[in-house]
């Protein structure tokens, strides 16, 4: 399996900034797919997400970007939407075509340089760079500056990255999933529900302290810009084969939400930003509730992936080396 690529239609590509610290990753869907989005976290920061609403005028989007650099990453879709026009692609008002593009970013300003972010120059690169090949997981794209277990501030956290993941539902249906991984909690492995990466004892260990655990205990800082670090965020888009209305393509995404649940402790935080776009690119026959299952596990798939292929970055130990 290649990943979200695994879905015909969709192109995957990255931009990293090894020496910033922080990237972007595009998700292309050129012949247009019927988009969805469910929002969980408390501090999500996006771009153009109205189109992926059930009640909204246009049908089908043509790409998601994430990025890192906080709200000024969001720049990044500018350069998606460029690449798309010159090739055509968009949503045809008569006047000119507009491709639809939804963004969303996490906060990577504290692991490298706060004053490099990614620009639509990054995305445009990116997007020039997509394809339907094996997609690059770990520390990549989005997840170049990306972090987790974050209760003890980025001295005691470890690296989080790119990651996905296709589970075969009933029939000829597929779900795939890719998520970027830059949560406050620890990230545990949903067989055993112990903890895989996350917040460590000390900088110098490499022993889990488990967040949960600790934040039961009152190890909690509320103050934006302390230890915790408010900002974070899990995002991922899960695509399907299978023929959705915008409706079902919302309740995918929603139901998929149920892999982050599985895989993150604490997820859904004041601290979060918390979600997730849904893809329907194919004619595939398949019951929404039997994709809602595939979805949960494609993305906690990803999201485990995507910790144990991070790198070492920028002082913050990964599990990929």
């Amino acid at each position: 399996m290649k990943g979200l690529t695994d879905i015909s239609g969709i192109r995957v590509g990255h931009f990293s900034d090894y020496e910033a610290l922080t990237g972007c990753t595009v998700v292309l869907c050129e012949q247009g797919a019927i988009g969805g989005i469910a929002i969980f976290g408390s501090a999500a920061s996006t771009r153009a997400v109205d189109p992926f609403a059930p009640a909204h005028l246009v049908e089908k989007v043509h790409g998601v970007v994430f990025a890192g650099g906080s709200a000024f990453g969001l720049d990044t879709v500018a350069g998606v939407m460029r690449y798309l026009e010159r090739r055509g692609i968009g949503f045809d008002t008569g006047a000119a075509r507009v491709p639809i593009v939804g963004g969303a970013i996490l906060y990577d300003l504290a692991a490298g340089s706060s004053a490099v972010r990614p620009t639509a120059d990054m995305g445009e690169a990116a997007a020039n760079a997509a394809g339907d090949g094996p997609v690059e997981e770990g520390s990549i794209g989005a997840g170049t500056g990306a972090t987790i277990g974050k209760l003890f501030g980025l001295g005691q956290a470890m690296k989080g990255g790119v990651g996905t993941a296709t589970v075969k539902a009933a029939g000829e249906a597929l779900v795939s999933a890719l998520a970027v991984v830059n949560a406050f909690g620890d990230v545990l492995d949903p067989a055993t529900g112990r903890p895989v990466a996350g917040a460590r004892v000390s900088a110098g260990s490499r022993e889990l302290a488990g967040m949960a655990e600790c934040m039961k205990r009152g190890q909690i800082r509320k103050t934006f810009g302390g230890p915790v670090q408010q900002t974070n965020t899990t995002l991922a888009v899960v695509a399907t084969n299978a023929r959705l209305t915008k409706l079902e393509a919302s309740k995918l995404a929603a139901m998929a939400q149920a892999g982050f649940a599985r895989t993150i402790s604490p997820v859904h935080t004041t601290f979060d930003g918390d979600l997730i776009f849904a893809l329907s690119a194919g004619e595939a026959e398949a019951d929404l509730n039997v994709l809602g299952v595939a979805a949960a596990e494609a993305v906690a798939a990803s999201i485990v992936r995507a910790v144990k292929l991070a790198r070492s970055l920028g002082g913050i130990p990964g599990l990929g080396d």
